[in-house]
């Protein structure tokens, strides 16, 4: 059991990471369920416990390997410190909770990357960060764009191919069943990339804090982690899925099967090669290229603008959150 002076600094920032991961629940996570939701296949309650359920499972059965590269691979984890990491989960409730209020899916990932490399740079300067790591956001950046699009228009293609003589009663019949499947397979997804994500940073808080020795995540860190996120999807996720799901296009059943079915292949493959990706850039990627397939003014593109510029300013604000919170707990600790 740890004693009193390593759980005295330590309790505040795990608090944090809990912090970060439950605002996590409020924007990112419902990005899992907002087309299923929109669709009316399942109730608002009903996705929700089946996206809390399905986030454990994919976080528990798909490995570490993106939890791994948050933890270690960004910047310099012996070099940072409890400040760095607290000041990084500052940054996320903040810039999360000023989205949220708007009703803007922002993007955790790069919150989280930004915030530690603006915090990381505070206490240790430019030498802290970790290139390698770097390449694996510049990759994750491709799998949330080029191929959630391209993927989303190929898949809405081919399924409008295959059904061109069927009657939109059948489609909707069919793919209101089928939708049931690829929402879970998001959901499963969502945890195999974006839910290890503040599962990586709580292990990597437990080692800075002197309670692990090695960084491998314990079950009961996924377990716990997954459930806080569960609980912000419940408490705050309508707003999310209010402007993906009914304000960014109109969606149809065999719509949402198909956003959801791209995005999910593209989250599952960069799980696989350990590179973090946004979750929310994804689905909402895949939604436009979806919505585009039936004609390119079927997109509320001026809701789209205002969800790519929350996405543009994440990175520069979050990284300048990042210093500053890093800055004063250094002056202050």
């Amino acid at each position: 059991m740890p004693d009193a002076a390593i759980l005295l600094p330590l309790l505040p920032v795990l608090f944090l990471v809990l912090a970060a991961e439950f605002v996590n629940g409020w924007t990112d996570s419902p990005n899992a369920i907002a087309t299923v939701v929109s669709t009316r296949v399942l109730s608002p309650g009903q996705a929700v416990i089946m996206a809390a359920v399905l986030n454990i499972v994919g976080a528990l059965v798909t490995g570490t390997a993106v939890a791994t590269t948050i933890g270690t691979g960004i910047v310099k984890p012996d070099v940072i410190g409890l400040p760095a990491v607290a000041a990084a989960m500052l940054t996320i409730v903040v810039w999360s909770g000023v989205a949220w209020f708007y009703g803007l899916p922002t993007s955790e990932s790069h919150e989280l990357i930004a915030g530690l490399t603006g915090a990381g740079l505070a206490i240790a300067g430019p030498s802290v960060l970790l290139w390698a790591g770097w390449q694996k956001v510049l990759i994750g950046l491709g799998f949330s764009s080029l191929l959630g699009f391209t993927l989303s228009i190929l898949v809405m293609t081919g399924l409008n191919w295959a059904l061109r003589r069927a009657s939109l009663s059948v489609s909707r019949k069919v793919f209101s069943k089928l939708q049931i499947l690829s929402a879970a397979f998001m959901a499963f997804t969502h945890g195999s990339n974006d839910g290890q994500k503040f599962m990586g940073v709580f292990t990597l808080t437990l080692v800075l804090g002197g309670v692990m020795t090695q960084f491998t995540v314990p079950l009961w860190v996924i377990l716990v982690c997954g459930t806080i996120m569960g609980l912000g999807t419940a408490v705050g996720g309508w707003r999310i899925i209010r402007t993906m799901g009914f304000k960014l296009t109109k969606l149809e059943p065999i719509n949402g099967f198909a956003a959801e079915t791209s995005a999910g292949l593209s989250i599952l493959l960069a799980s696989f090669l350990g590179v973090p990706v946004s979750t929310t850039h994804t689905i909402n990627i895949s939604i436009m290229g979806v919505g585009a397939t039936r004609r390119f003014s079927a997109v509320r593109w001026g809701v789209a603008g205002n969800i790519v510029t929350a996405w543009i300013l994440t990175f520069p604000v979050c990284g300048v959150l990042g210093y500053i919170f890093a800055w004063l707990l250094k002056l202050i600790f």
